[in-house]
């Protein structure tokens, strides 16, 4: 996997993905930013965000569970002391659809958390204390 960051200017700068994607990064105000992308913190949130959610989505299909929505919804907190790294992140999911099955979903977010999220697994052998809970909202046919 490659990607390529270049500096645009004062704290922006735009990363290209190896599949041909571009996201734009930038500095809070009071950093020289002008507030023109996401924060990298923010972005590695996300990513983690993605990941675990990649994960959940495709469990549930594999286990025939008629999911129509699925939202992660991703609290964190940093070090107050620079590197201001992660010290703790929550997942919360939120899973919508017809008949899910509350132990289809627990056992996805399980396996998601312990065996397939490569995000998950890389932040927390940083050091990082991740946890997961979820909801589900059973939608009227």
């Amino acid at each position: 996997m490659q990607s390529t960051v270049q500096w645009l200017e004062n704290v922006a700068f735009e990363a290209k993905s190896e599949s041909g994607h571009t996201v734009v990064m930038d500095g809070s105000p009071a950093y020289g930013g002008e507030n023109r992308g996401a924060r990298p913190m923010e972005l590695i949130l996300m990513g983690l965000g993605g990941c675990a959610s990649f994960d959940i989505v495709t469990i549930l299909k594999k286990s025939r569970q008629d999911i129509t929505d699925v939202i992660c919804q991703l609290q964190a907190e940093r070090a107050e002391s620079i590197p201001a790294v992660f010290t703790k992140i929550h997942l919360h999911f939120v899973v919508k659809g017809h008949g899910i099955k509350e132990k289809q979903v627990a056992k996805a977010v399980e396996l998601s958390a312990e065996k397939y999220c490569s995000a998950s697994k890389m932040l927390t052998d940083g050091g990082v204390e991740i946890t997961h809970d979820f909801e589900l909202i059973e939608l009227s046919v």
